[in-house]
């Protein structure tokens, strides 16, 4: 019986070897590892000037019950809404963003909102445009909220030129290493949002209510792997 015992342990030690071979394969068939690369982060950034812009407006009523604040200020808001479509702003770019009623301390009474999202694609009209608001019962103004039509496209120029800027250092490091740069192996994006850069720059309006629309950066960061040779 004890031969036979030695005989099973040489059986396992053999697996466990062939096993290993498979585990790693530069071990079982002699293959050398993949040569490395080089990674590296680009940045691409284009300024522009917002054209856009999004605004809050609300209105604000009271009442002795729940039933007469609702009712003032959905006839209010009505009005509102009607001073903005007749200054031409499409229905589209009007969105009701909240519609409350409250008891209101200490007058024992009511309080009624209703605030809608109002989007102005020409820069230039925005003070007109809050003027007609204002003057038809809107006593909630936020904003404004700038931005470009063409954010995309900005987007898509901030991209080629992060990996241009990549490109641009990976050859720096593949001169000074003296080696080949290769092709792009690689490449992972991360978003960066517009961020608003000011500039003492305000828009002529026809109304009191000027917009200052200053600038905005548009960035894009990517990490870039390049083969080398």
């Amino acid at each position: 019986m004890k031969p036979i015992r030695i005989a099973a342990l040489v059986a396992v030690g053999a697996a466990v070897v062939a096993f290993a071979g498979v585990g790693r394969p530069d071990l079982a068939g002699g293959a050398s590892e993949p040569s490395g690369g080089i990674t590296v982060s680009g940045t691409g950034t284009v300024e522009s000037v917002p054209d856009e812009a999004q605004f809050s407006l609300g209105v604000e009523s009271k009442g002795g019950t729940a039933r007469e604040a609702l009712a003032a200020n959905s006839e209010r808001m009505r009005r509102v809404l009607a001073a903005l479509y007749a200054a031409g702003i499409a229905k589209g770019d009007v969105q009701t963003q909240n519609v409350s009623v409250s008891r209101s301390y200490p007058e024992n009474g009511y309080s009624a909102d209703n605030s809608v999202s109002v989007t102005v694609h020409d820069l230039a009209r925005a003070g007109s445009i809050l003027d007609a608001a204002t003057n038809a019962g809107a006593n909630d103004v936020y904003g404004p909220t700038l931005t470009r039509s063409d954010q995309h496209e900005l987007q898509a120029k901030a991209l080629r030129a992060a990996v241009d800027d990549a490109r641009a250092k990976a050859r720096i490091l593949a001169d000074a290493a003296g080696v080949q740069l290769g092709s792009v192996t690689a490449i992972i994006e991360n978003g960066d949002e517009p961020m608003p850069m000011y500039e003492a720059r305000v828009a002529k309006l026809a109304s009191s209510a000027p917009i200052e629309p200053g600038k905005q950066q548009t960035q894009a960061t990517v990490r870039v792997t390049f083969a080398i040779g």
